[in-house]
């Protein structure tokens, strides 16, 4: 499998922008999520992002704070969602990135959460509710796994805190576009510009924005302003829990080609048209 960073590399090479759309794992249902993940994976996902469900979960708007809340309703956890992915990860192109709150790993031991999301061919892990100071084992232990820790820069950041994160983030920067929590907003701040500009002065790693981009011309205007990836997540977990399974899968697909599109220049868009 090749890595987060390796893979983002490549699309750099190309000059593309990358795409990592999040569900949340286990709404409606795991075998929907399944199915999920091999359709934004057809459809143009450079990288998926799949949330754990979680019964505290501090950085998630009302839309994946529910999700999250129906799937734990239905038994869904942690050891099913890697079984999961156990199936379907050999499937798949684009590298899955697990998105969890710390309490599950520590409940069950740094070194045998790594060993099990490994197994189940996970490749990079966020962990909005862990700090810098406290990163470093984590990242380590990671990092025998072939797992890179994604750290979040968020907009209140100093520049020598930026600067910190940047040096310790693994794979790429994950910058939060705005301050507080994941949704649907009607536009992006022209901060994220400036935010984006202060990353590139102190890394050369790829900088994903997130929190907030729900619609195709978001995501273009991200990329324009210099970004390596864009991360949406509210926006598709509404469109998975509304209507039938298959009406939810249609909509992602739908909404995951609308947005590949957004963010792919037009002399790639045309050499992709012409195989």
């Amino acid at each position: 499998m090749t890595s987060i960073s390796a893979h983002f590399q490549t699309l750099r090479d190309r000059q593309q922008c990358a795409l990592i759309p999040f569900i949340t794992a286990g709404d409606p249902n795991l075998k929907t999520t399944a199915e999920a993940l091999r359709i934004l994976d057809r459809n143009g996902a450079d990288f998926i992002e799949l949330g754990i469900p979680y019964s505290d979960p501090l950085a998630d708007g009302p839309v994946i704070q529910a999700a999250a809340t129906r799937a734990l309703q239905k038994g869904t956890k942690l050891e099913q969602v890697l079984e999961m992915l156990e199936a379907v990860t050999p499937t798949l192109k684009a590298p899955i990135i697990l998105f969890t709150y710390y309490n599950p790993i520590l409940h069950r031991g740094i070194k045998s959460f790594l060993l099990k999301i490994a197994a189940a061919g996970v490749q990079g892990l966020v962990v909005p509710d862990l700090p810098l100071e406290e990163a470093e084992e984590l990242i380590q232990t990671a990092a025998s796994f072939g797992i890179e820790v994604i750290l979040l820069v968020a907009p209140t950041s100093s520049k020598d805190r930026i600067l910190a994160i940047a040096r310790q983030s693994q794979g790429f920067i994950y910058l939060v576009s705005v301050t507080g929590v994941t949704g649907i907003r009607a536009q992006i701040q022209d901060r994220v510009k400036d935010l984006i500009t202060d990353l590139r002065s102190v890394t050369d790693k790829p900088i994903g924005v997130g929190f907030g981009i729900s619609a195709p011309e978001q995501a273009h205007q991200v990329m324009e302003w210099g970004a390596d990836a864009v991360i949406v997540g509210s926006a598709f977990v509404k469109r998975l829990s509304e209507g039938t399974p298959t009406e939810g899968l249609q909509a992602v697909e739908k909404f995951c080609r609308e947005l590949k599109a957004a963010i792919t220049p037009v002399s790639l868009q045309k050499v992709g048209s012409a195989k």
